[in-house]
């Protein structure tokens, strides 16, 4: 079934059942493999992209429910080849370890930003709660998050 998304604000004809995870379109057929697969059950926030604006985990969201929304993944952040201010922050932060949950946190700390450009301290744990991080990086993630905010007041 031919099924059309709009990716990184390109529209991309898929040929995929409706049900299929926007994940495996993402990755497999249109070759974007910055969302990532941890667990598979939408828990760990490795597979993050923003549809409309809002964060969801890729893995575990149909093909169906994307349809005739705008879908961003980390490679739509930088389009002109300049870094997001986020991505600029966490480079600065020095808040990727072993990199492999970076872009979902990426993807759902831009969410938070646009939807509270001051976030608290706690507004952006609750925020990345759904992102989970192996390697500790979490204090420099949250002085990240803080940095792009205070970049984008400048």
């Amino acid at each position: 079934m031919a099924i059309t998304l709009t990716v990184n604000g390109k529209r991309h004809a898929v040929s995929a059942e409706p049900e299929t995870a926007l994940l495996y379109v993402l990755r497999n057929d249109l070759k974007l493999k910055g969302a990532r697969f941890g667990c598979g059950l939408g828990q760990c926030g490795a597979c993050t992209v923003l549809v409309d604006g809002k964060p969801v985990q890729s893995c575990d969201f149909p093909l169906s429910a994307a349809v005739g929304k705008a879908i961003t993944t980390i490679e739509g952040l930088a389009p002109d080849g300049e870094l997001h201010p986020l991505q600029a922050a966490f480079i600065a932060e020095q808040a990727a370890q072993c990199g492999y949950c970076t872009n979902g946190i990426v993807m759902a700390a831009v969410a938070l930003l646009r939807r509270v450009p001051r976030p608290t301290r706690e507004q952006a744990q609750q925020a990345l709660a759904g992102n989970l991080c192996r390697c500790g990086s979490h204090d420099r993630v949250l002085r990240a998050v803080q940095r792009a905010a205070d970049a984008a007041r400048s």
